[in-house]
C-alpha cells in the first residue's frame, strides 16, 4: 500500500478559511478587526522569514499585524518595554515574541512579562498550568496544529500509543498533555537525550512525532510497518545545487520512512503550516475571549 502524506499545506488552508470566515463574521457584528503584535529581536534570516510569514497570512485572514523590530543588541529593559507597549495596546489581541532571542537568558522573564490573555504562543505559565489542568486555554500552536492534522486526517488516537522524540518545552512536552488528555486518549511515551535505545520505543509506536531538531535522526528500521510518522523537524543542510546553498529537510529520512510507513508528512509543506494556522486560530480565540470579559 502506498503511503498517505499528509498534507499540511491543505490542512491548514482549512483552518485558514474557518478563521477568515470568523474574523469577517466578528467585524460585521461589531466593526472590530483582531489584532497581533510580534516582537523579532536581532536580524537572523530564519526568524525574519518566520515573522514575513506570520504577517502574510494575518493579512490573508484580514487579522491586524503591527511589528517591532529591535536590534541584536536590544537589552532587557528595552524588549520588556516592548512587550508592556503590546500589552496595553486595545487593537492588539495577540502578543508574540519570536524565539530565540540572541540573549537566551532572558526569554523565560520575556515570555512571563506578556499579558497572558494575549499569550498566542501558549508558552506563559499560566497558560501551560491551565493546559496541564485540562482548563480552557491558549495552546502552543505547533502540537495544536499536529493534533488538529492528525484529527481532520482521520488518524485514531484513542488508545493510540504515541512516541514523541524531544521533550521541549515548545513542542514534546505540551504534545504529550494534549494526546494524554480524557477525549483524545492516546497513551504517551516521551523520549529525550538520555533514553537508552529509543529505537525499542518507536518500533512499538502506532504513531510516531520527531521533535529533536535533527536532521535523519528517525530511519524505517526505527519504524514499524503501518506507523503515523509525524515530521516537526526543520534542517537546514548543504545543497550546492540549490540557489540558496541549502534545502530544508526533517528530523525523519523521509524516502526510506516512506516506504514502511502507513502515512507521514513532509518537510516542508507537513506541520509548519498548521503550525501558522494555530496562531491565527489563537489570536481569533483571544480577541473573542477578550471582548467577552474573559481571560
Amino acid at each position: 500500500m502506498a503511503v498517505r502524506i499528509l498534507d499540511g499545506k491543505a490542512l491548514a488552508g482549512e483552518l485558514r478559511a474557518e478563521v477568515a470566515a470568523e474574523v469577517a463574521n466578528k467585524r460585521a457584528l461589531s466593526n472590530y478587526v483582531p489584532g497581533l503584535g510580534v516582537i523579532l529581536v536581532g536580524d537572523d534570516p530564519a526568524s525574519r522569514s518566520y515573522v514575513a510569514a506570520k504577517q502574510r497570512a494575518c493579512e490573508a485572514v484580514g487579522i491586524y499585524s503591527q511589528e517591532i523590530l529591535l536590534p541584536a543588541a536590544a537589552g532587557r529593559e528595552e524588549i520588556l518595554a516592548a512587550v508592556e507597549q503590546l500589552n496595553q495596546d486595545e487593537q492588539i489581541d495577540g502578543v508574540l515574541v519570536q524565539l530565540p532571542l540572541p540573549d537566551s537568558e532572558i526569554e523565560h522573564e520575556v515570555i512571563e512579562s506578556i499579558d497572558p490573555a494575549k499569550d498566542v504562543d501558549g508558552f506563559h505559565p499560566m497558560n501551560v498550568g491551565r493546559l496541564v489542568l485540562g482548563l480552557p486555554t491558549l495552546v502552543p500552536c505547533t502540537p495544536n496544529g499536529i493534533l488538529e492534522m492528525l484529527r481532520r486526517s482521520g488518524i485514531v488516537l484513542k488508545g493510540a500509543h504515541v512516541v514523541i522524540l524531544g521533550r521541549s518545552r515548545i513542542v514534546g512536552r505540551p504534545l504529550s498533555i494534549l494526546l494524554s488528555q480524557k477525549g483524545v486518549d492516546a497513551t504517551v511515551t516521551v523520549c529525550h537525550t538520555r533514553t537508552r535505545d529509543f529505537a525499542r520505543y518507536t518500533r512499538e509506536a502506532d504513531i510516531i512525532v520527531a521533535a529533536v531538531g535533527r536532521p535523519h535522526t528517525l530511519s524505517a528500521a526505527m519504524v514499524r510497518p503501518g506507523a503515523v510518522v509525524v515530521d516537526v523537524g526543520v534542517n537546514r543542510i548543504p545543497d550546492a545545487t540549490r540557489k540558496t546553498g541549502y534545502r530544508l529537510v526533517g528530523d525523519v529520512e523521509f524516502e526510506e520512512v516512506s516506504a514502511v510507513a502507513s502515512a507521514i508528512t513532509p518537510v516542508p509543506g507537513g506541520v509548519g503550516p498548521m503550525t501558522i494556522a494555530m496562531l491565527l486560530h489563537n489570536t481569533a480565540m483571544a480577541a473573542a475571549r477578550r471582548r467577552e470579559g474573559r481571560v
